[in-house]
């Protein structure tokens, strides 16, 4: 076991992250400055998993290492090294559960990524990206999408064209676009967001869908505001979500009024981001 780590303990921040952005379902995501959460990580000698402390969570999260999602990431990652060995992990969160925010893929990044910081030989970031996409399967009902583990791991903007194998683009960002986030104070579990979705959708639609998506990675990399603002929309999943969301187009329509670029559901929901050229 000595051979196998640099160092004994480490703590890692782990950001909230916005995914879908319009028009890009399971595919667009970003990271987040702040909220975010923080996981402390010890090797110790007794095998297995030892999850000692979780805060912020208000008892809702399981200790349970097959039940909690940094764990179950964590445990795939430990299953390909060798010799065994045990870690400690203290799991700290910052942002609320059920946001729209990553929070479950936060946990999972962090756990991997913590581990990862102290292997003398460590993975690369798509084979993190693996381990942390089994914790997510236990937020999402079993369906791996990476829009949020992927700017959660990887920083910045990124696209997902493929998780197996992963296949993540960043998308550069103008350096004077912010992020706005209202977080409504109600709770929506991923998994009841993604089952009321429909499983078939008009061709109109998705040519309009994918319009946007191309288009917003254009305006990102140009950079074009205008197309920006034109490019976040969304046909298909904000028609659907947006009744989870009390007074939701009267949220967007006034962050439109005050010069927002954008304005949509981040993730499942609740939260809403709006995207601007200032910090106003």
């Amino acid at each position: 076991m000595r051979n196998l780590f640099k160092a004994k303990k480490v703590k890692v921040f782990s950001p909230a992250s916005v995914s879908n952005v319009g028009a890009g379902f399971d595919i667009f995501g970003f990271a987040l400055h702040q909220p975010g959460d923080e996981l402390v990580m010890r090797i110790v000698d007794k095998p297995g998993i030892h999850i000692l402390k979780i805060t912020g969570d208000e008892h809702h999260l399981p200790k349970d290492v097959g039940k909690n999602t940094a764990s179950v990431s964590l445990r795939a990652m430990m299953n390909t090294l060798e010799p065994k060995f045990g870690v400690e992990i203290e799991l700290h969160k910052k942002m609320p559960l059920g946001s729209g925010l990553g929070s479950s893929a936060a946990s999972a990044v962090a756990s991997v990524f913590a581990l990862n910081a102290l292997l003398k030989k460590p993975f690369s970031k798509n084979g993190l990206l693996l381990f942390a996409l089994e914790g997510e399967k236990i937020a999402s009902g079993n369906i791996a999408h990476a829009d949020n583990v992927a700017p959660c791991l990887f920083g910045g903007f990124t696209l997902v064209r493929g998780c197996n194998p992963p296949d993540v683009i960043s998308i550069p960002v103008p350096d004077d676009l912010y992020c706005t986030i209202i977080h409504p104070h109600i709770e929506i579990k991923t998994e009841f967001a993604r089952r009321i979705l429909r499983s078939q959708i008009k061709l109109s639609d998705a040519v309009k869908q994918w319009g946007n998506a191309a288009a917003l990675v254009a305006g990102l990399m140009k950079p074009d505001y205008d197309l920006i603002k034109r490019s976040i929309e969304d046909y298909i999943i904000e028609p659907i979500r947006s009744s989870l969301i009390p007074n939701y187009f009267l949220l967007k329509e006034t962050a439109l009024k005050n010069n927002a670029l954008g304005c949509s559901i981040s993730g499942s929901g609740p939260s809403v981001f709006a995207l601007s050229r200032s910090e106003k």
